[in-house]
C-alpha cells in the first residue's frame, strides 16, 4: 500500500482507486460506494451516474491524458491523481501546471506512482499538494526532508507566483 503524503506530513489514505480488471470494461465495472478515485475511461462512460451516486468524487490521471476532456468537469472532483509512470517521465509535471495554471484547478492534486522523495519539492513547484510515495519508501525521510533541498527558488511557479527578484525587498 502506497504511504501519503499531505500537506508535508504522512497521513492515512481515505480514497480507494479504482481499477479494471482485465475482463471487465468501464460501462459494465461494479461502482463501489465511499470515496472513490475513478480511471478516466470510466468517468467518461459513467459520468451521470457516478454524479448520481458519490458526494465526493476523485479521478485518476494517466501521464499524456488530455486534460481538455475533463477541463468543463473540474468543479465535480475533490481529489486528482496523476500518475507518474516510471521515474524519468515528467508529462504529469506538465499536466499539474496546467491544471493549477491555466485551469485554476483548486482541489487535491496528487502524485502517484513512480514518487520518490527528491521529486517532492519540484512536483509541489507544479501544483501537487499530496504524494503517494512508491512502496518501500519511508514517508516520514520524505515528510521531513523532501520539500526542503533548497532555501528558495528563483524562477516562478505554481506554488509562488512571483520571480525571485520580484520578492526581494526594495
Amino acid at each position: 500500500m502506497a504511504q501519503l503524503i499531505k500537506n508535508q506530513t504522512t497521513t492515512v489514505d481515505a480514497w480507494k482507486t479504482l481499477e479494471v480488471g482485465s475482463d471487465e470494461t468501464p460501462e459494465t465495472l461494479a461502482l463501489p460506494p465511499g470515496d472513490i478515485i475513478f480511471p478516466l475511461a470510466v468517468w467518461q462512460a459513467r459520468r451521470a451516474e457516478i454524479i448520481a451516486g458519490h458526494k465526493r468524487i476523485g479521478l485518476f490521471l494517466h501521464a499524456g491524458d488530455p486534460l481538455t476532456a475533463i477541463a468543463g468537469d473540474l468543479d465535480y472532483f475533490i481529489v486528482i491523481a496523476i500518475d507518474f509512470p516510471k521515474f524519468v517521465d515528467g508529462r504529469a509535471y506538465s499536466m499539474a501546471s496546467l491544471l493549477r495554471q491555466r485551469y485554476h484547478y483548486e482541489g487535491e492534486l496528487r502524485a502517484v506512482g513512480d514518487v520518490l522523495h527528491d521529486q517532492l519539492f519540484y512536483m509541489q513547484r507544479v501544483g501537487f499538494d499530496s504524494y503517494a510515495l512508491k512502496d518501500g519508501k519511508n514517508a516520514a525521510f520524505a515528510a521531513g526532508s523532501g520539500f526542503t533541498p533548497f532555501s528558495d527558488s528563483y524562477q516562478s511557479a505554481s506554488d509562488q507566483p512571483q520571480p525571485h527578484f520580484r520578492r526581494r525587498p526594495a
